[in-house]
């Protein structure tokens, strides 16, 4: 089913405008790209979704990595 006739749908069933459907629907994904720009790799779960995680592997790789970027434009 198209994003479209689903938004529609649900603005319909609940009377509310198409644009506080969309707003409530994508406000959780907003919520957590927010939370992973900000690059502290905290945990993040969105209810009936699931919880996402940094491996602590792949921060560490990526701490290292953005040291040896700072340091190699330092010189």
């Amino acid at each position: 089913m198209d994003e479209k006739v689903i938004l529609q749908k649900l603005s319909m069933k609940y009377n509310l405008p198409i644009n506080k459907i969309e707003e409530i629907v994508f406000h959780q994904f907003k919520y957590a790209a927010s939370i992973i720009r900000e690059g502290k790799f905290e945990s993040i779960r969105i209810p009936y979704f699931g919880k996402f995680t940094a491996h602590p592997t792949r921060i560490k790789y990526l701490l290292e990595y953005n040291e040896r970027i700072a340091n190699n434009n330092g010189e």
